[in-house]
């Protein structure tokens, strides 16, 4: 298992920050700031859900989400980490996540497509991922896809002050296997903030190979249930980033970054408000 979780970058452009430990808690300040990026995330996602079309590549869409974040004042939270040459990745049918978007990949119709993005702006990071059904998709495909962004809000609404991460993995794994699917088990969601990816693992499933931690307000997460249509299971290709079902199942993910309140949640790349 990668505890790690779903793990890209710190980009190059963006100024060093002293390693921290801990959760970290956002001042209202940093709050305020990581609304912003957010909110650019959010408008990124947004205008590609509405533009994908067949006959489009995967490059097409990464060069148009990195001109929009530029656009906006802010850097591609993923471009350059470990050498990942792109600014979304775009995972295709049974490409599981970090799929390299590519000139010659084109986006047919019935394709089950994946685009995850970040952007870094004044100090902080923002980080979604959408599931987009390409022109018309098998019933199997819709069904997917309408359970992996149900799943979300199912853990988003486990989120507020003094409940536990547990309580919204068990919410997200429930539902999920209701319906007939699985949960990845090999990536998980993460913090973020001033790094792409902190503290804590925000898992999707019930787990006790980590600490399940108490939630506070001020605590910002990345929570992205990953869902197959068959195994839960994943393996690398030769790229050594974009991971794939063993089975050919198809899978789908939603991702939001979220801020803990007191009495509930704020979902801060919420699409519907941009």
């Amino acid at each position: 298992m990668n505890i790690l979780g779903n793990i890209l970058p710190q980009p190059p452009a963006a100024p060093s920050n002293k390693k921290r430990r801990g959760i970290e808690i956002k001042s209202q300040r940093e709050i305020d700031i990581m609304r912003q990026a957010a909110k650019i995330v959010a408008t990124v996602l947004k205008e590609v859900s509405q533009m994908v079309e067949p006959g489009m590549t995967t490059a097409d869409i990464d060069a148009y989400a990195e001109k929009r974040i530029r656009e906006m004042g802010a850097v591609p939270s993923f471009k350059g980490y470990m050498g990942f040459p792109a600014s979304i990745c775009s995972s295709v049918n049974n490409e599981v996540v970090h799929g390299i978007p590519n000139a010659k990949k084109v986006i047919r119709a019935g394709d089950v497509l994946k685009v995850d993005t970040g952007a870094y702006f004044q100090g902080f990071h923002g980080d979604s991922c959408i599931t987009i059904g390409v022109g018309e998709v098998t019933k199997e495909a819709a069904k997917l896809i309408r359970v992996a962004e149900e799943a979300l809000y199912k853990g988003i609404e486990q989120v507020k002050a003094g409940n536990y991460l547990m309580d919204l993995a068990g919410a997200i794994q429930d539902h999920v296997e209701a319906n007939g699917f699985t949960i990845v088990e090999d990536f998980t969601g993460h913090g973020v903030g001033r790094n792409l990816h902190e503290e804590p693992s925000v898992f999707n499933f019930r787990t006790r190979e980590m600490p399940n931690v108490k939630l506070r307000a001020g605590m910002t997460l990345a929570i992205e249930p990953i869902v197959n249509a068959g195994s839960k299971f994943t393996r690398t290709l030769r790229d050594k980033w974009t991971a794939v079902t063993v089975d050919n199942a198809l899978s789908a993910q939603f991702e939001h970054t979220v801020l803990v309140t007191e009495d509930g949640y704020e979902i801060l790349t919420d699409r519907s408000q941009v």
